[in-house]
């Protein structure tokens, strides 16, 4: 079996690989990753724009400080080689993801299968999210990648809590991956991650003053310096508000009423897996939360559909109806490509309000299929089979 899944494996990538160099359209994330990143030294790091297109014609560099100083080494690259060795470092890290979640669901149970591993990760890298990461070279592999690992495979509490502060200091979105640590009582750890992050952002305040204050003064919560927020691009809770009620819905009692039943859900599923002693469900639940309130959760943050898919098909909920349902409802969201194809229809609108229900609807995709992973989770029971206690995860990584 471990035979034939390598075979995919490396079909799989082959195909990658001819697609990348026939059919992509060139990563424009990277392309600002490189160019903006020296300005970070210079002072114009917030004014940097890569003209594009519509509907969005200027990209710019909408990271942290300390981001820049992480992307800076890429440019004294050529383009060329930068291409190719994100490209090789993003498939690598959708390795890792697939091993990690794998590892977090059979704590206790034994080894990773490899053949699994390898079948998933043959199979992730043509889901959306996926492909549209490695499409626009952007960085949502290595950061779910490095979270995963910090997790994952047993380690200090430093070394484990200063990944996922580090993490969380590039881009904030990883950040909610310190609800796992809190969840599982990793005390050290979440301290580690908290002085990570803040370390390594006094660090970018020190190289780079004035950028630090503009960025944490202002531009931080400034989205529409992102892109429209009511985009089907956007598949978080807002951005699906935005499209069903108006772009005015973020201050309507329904879009607090969202945010407040999915908070609650999110708690109800945090509990129920640390009950039954579940550390892929936990982390799963924790990113999939940070996705649905973060304001901007664009298709290709949503990574850590693989991470759930793999809990629906494998998880505690794998031989009941609504494991098959998660499983079934992601494959149909991020394998047949509806986003991109709803982009399309979106891009010809005349003007994006009032959004058109026919796409409104299946634009809520990702988010749906993150309440209902929510709900599978908080619904779960354990099985004989789902006994392993989750202290030993944080015993073996030194909590």
């Amino acid at each position: 079996m471990a035979g034939h899944a390598g075979w995919c494996l490396a079909a799989s990538v082959a195909l990658h690989v001819l697609a990348a160099v026939c059919l992509s359209p060139g990563p424009l994330d990277l392309r600002v990753y490189r160019d903006a990143s020296p300005l970070v030294l210079s002072g114009h790091l917030y004014d940097y724009r890569l003209h594009t297109g519509p509907p969005i014609p200027l990209l710019p560099f909408t990271y942290p400080p300390f981001a820049a100083l992480v992307f800076l080494p890429l440019s004294h690259l050529p383009w060329t080689v930068v291409v190719v060795l994100w490209q090789a470092a993003s498939v690598a890290a959708l390795g890792v993801i697939v091993h990690c979640a794998e590892r977090l669901r059979s704590t206790g149970r034994g080894r990773p299968r490899m053949s699994r591993v390898m079948l998933w990760t043959a199979g992730g890298l043509w889901l959306e999210p996926v492909r549209h990461t490695l499409d626009q070279g952007q960085v949502n592999l290595l950061l779910a990648a490095l979270v995963l690992a910090a997790v994952a495979v047993p380690r200090p509490a430093a070394a484990r809590g200063a990944a996922l502060g580090l993490a969380a200091a590039v881009k904030l979105t990883p950040a909610f991956g310190a609800l796992y640590l809190l969840a599982t009582r990793q005390w050290r750890a979440t301290v580690w991650a908290v002085t990570a992050a803040a370390t390594a952002t006094a660090l970018a305040w020190t190289v780079a003053p004035r950028e630090s204050a503009r960025y944490w003064s202002g531009l931080v919560t400034q989205t529409q310096r992102i892109g429209p927020s009511w985009s089907v691009r956007n598949q978080s809770l807002l951005g699906a508000a935005g499209r069903l009620l108006g772009p005015d819905a973020p201050v309507t009692l329904a879009w607090c009423t969202a945010l407040a039943l999915a908070t609650a859900l999110a708690a109800c599923a945090l509990w129920n897996a640390v009950r039954r002693r579940d550390p892929l469900g936990v982390l799963v639940t924790a990113e999939l939360y940070g996705l649905l309130v973060s304001p901007i959760s664009w298709s290709h943050h949503w990574v850590w559909c693989l991470p759930a898919m793999m809990w629906a098909a494998h998880g505690p909920e794998r031989h009941r109806l609504l494991g098959r349902v998660v499983t079934a409802a992601w494959l149909a969201a991020t394998a047949t490509r509806l986003v991109p194809f709803l982009i399309r229809m979106e891009d010809g609108l005349p003007h994006p309000t009032p959004y058109p229900a026919p796409l409104a609807w299946p634009g809520t995709a990702y988010a749906a299929c993150a309440v209902l992973s929510l709900v599978a989770v908080a619904a779960s029971g354990r099985t004989a089979a789902d006994r392993p206690a989750l202290q030993r995860v944080g015993a073996a990584s030194g909590a």
